[in-house]
């Protein structure tokens, strides 16, 4: 409960000045009391000019500081929100105006679509008419599209390359694009697990110099005459032309001079300009050591080489 004192000194209105002169007393206060008894009805009269001089320099109270603290923020925050809602207001209003400038013309027939202006005249074209429209002629607002003549030098083959993991194969087969056979994988399995050939037989040599090359090459590819039946399981390319240095050469028993047991297998170390092809070879009686052949252009013809 509120002490009595500041009961009576609550107050929702600023002292005035005009106030006190011109509105009768109310107090309970037994003077007050007298004073109404005595007759005392009629309010004394003042200048109202000098009651205004008065109420400007009259001091406030504090609760009168107070409401008049809370009726200036209250007029901040008015004022605030009002310019959010312009804001969002001129937001909308550019938003709209985006719209109706993205309407182009759509000839269709004889009938033509207009473009509503700023103002909003102009013949009134729903969302789903105007991209029917559009998607019929392939036109859009940033301009035209086709896919015509003027698109037919591109190299589509060049927009999906397959990765192939052996570095030295992808060289190989971006210079022999166009002469892969059909299907091929240049990603195949190699069957390489070391080598596992005899020491100075011909495939010992060709898994060691084709591990040189950085060339793919099994381990367990069998005697040399079975070498391209071999590779050609496995996913090699394998045909009867020599193509790069590196292939490897497959004799089959008795190919010039080769074993008529075991058949042979030697390396392409160089093609000639004219076809012919130079050797390295190994074998059991050479302890390691190498020779090297040379096969016309003709003899090559017969002979079986694997690739990559």
């Amino acid at each position: 409960m509120g002490h009595a004192a500041h009961k009576a000194t609550r107050s929702r209105h600023r002292f005035s000045v005009s106030g006190v002169f011109s509105q009768p007393s109310r107090g309970a206060h037994a003077a007050h009391a007298a004073r109404a008894d005595a007759g005392a009805s009629a309010a004394i009269a003042i200048d109202p000019a000098l009651a205004a001089k008065l109420d400007e320099v009259a001091p406030l109270t504090r609760r009168a500081i107070r409401e008049s603290a809370r009726a200036a923020r209250r007029k901040t925050r008015f004022m605030t929100s009002g310019s959010v809602v312009a804001l969002a207001g001129a937001a909308a209003a550019a938003i709209s105006l985006s719209d109706m400038e993205a309407v182009t013309s759509v000839a269709s027939g004889a009938s033509t679509v207009q473009q509503v202006d700023q103002t909003g005249t102009g013949s009134a074209v729903s969302r789903s008419q105007q991209r029917s429209s559009l998607e019929t002629t392939g036109q859009t607002s940033s301009g035209n599209w086709s896919l015509g003549s003027s698109n037919s030098d591109l190299d589509v083959s060049q927009m999906s390359q397959t990765t192939v993991s052996n570095p030295v194969v992808a060289k190989l087969v971006e210079s022999d694009k166009g002469l892969l056979p059909s299907g091929f994988d240049p990603n195949h399995a190699t069957g390489d697990s070391g080598n596992q050939y005899s020491f100075s037989q011909c495939t010992w040599w060709a898994y060691v110099r084709r591990q040189q090359l950085g060339l793919p090459v099994g381990s367990h590819m069998g005697d040399g005459a079975q070498w391209a039946a071999s590779a050609r399981k496995l996913g090699y390319w394998v045909d009867s032309t020599p193509r790069h240095a590196g292939d490897i050469i497959v004799f089959q028993r008795g190919q010039y001079g080769s074993s008529t047991v075991y058949g042979h297998v030697a390396i392409v170390e160089q093609i000639n300009d004219d076809g012919s092809i130079v050797t390295s070879e190994c074998g059991a009686a050479l302890q390691g050591r190498t020779v090297s052949r040379t096969f016309t252009a003709d003899q090559a013809a017969q002979l079986q080489f694997i690739h990559y």
